[in-house]
């Protein structure tokens, strides 16, 4: 039976391997899909803008947007705002997803998506929403 230590210096040495590998993820990284994902969104971004700053919707904790506030969007409206969200969020999975492979490692894509869910929160403008990690929203 092998000792208890050497099991804790097995899983110590396999995080600092997978630690030192993440540390050269490039996320600025660039492809045609990814360009083609970026300006896709950049485009949504207009239409999309309004309804963050109504807070209609929001930025959710795991790099995705999600309707907020129904009621904030008027009824005629609605399917189209949750058609801009679905588009959005099929972006920003592809994205992600995209730049995993770009980076040579698909298994990085949750820590990408964490990576840029955070992001999305940090340069959001002051008064849009956002879904903490508890489920409940909050505004910056």
């Amino acid at each position: 039976m092998k000792h208890p230590f050497h099991r804790l210096v097995v899983l110590l040495a396999l995080a600092l391997v997978t630690v030192g590998s993440q540390a050269q993820m490039d996320l600025e990284i660039n492809t045609p899909a990814i360009a083609a994902l970026k300006e896709s969104m950049q485009k949504r971004h207009a239409q999309l803008a309004p309804h963050y700053a109504s807070g209609a919707v929001g930025l959710t904790q795991d790099g995705l947007v999600a309707l907020r506030d129904a009621n904030a969007v008027p009824l005629p409206q609605r399917a189209a705002v949750n058609a801009l969200i679905t588009a959005e969020n099929q972006d920003r999975l592809a994205l992600y997803r995209e730049i995993a492979r770009a980076n040579g490692h698909p298994e990085w894509e949750q820590d990408i998506r964490a990576t840029f869910a955070q992001r999305w929160i940090d340069k959001a403008q002051p008064g849009w929403w956002y879904r903490r990690p508890d489920g409940t929203w909050a505004r910056k």
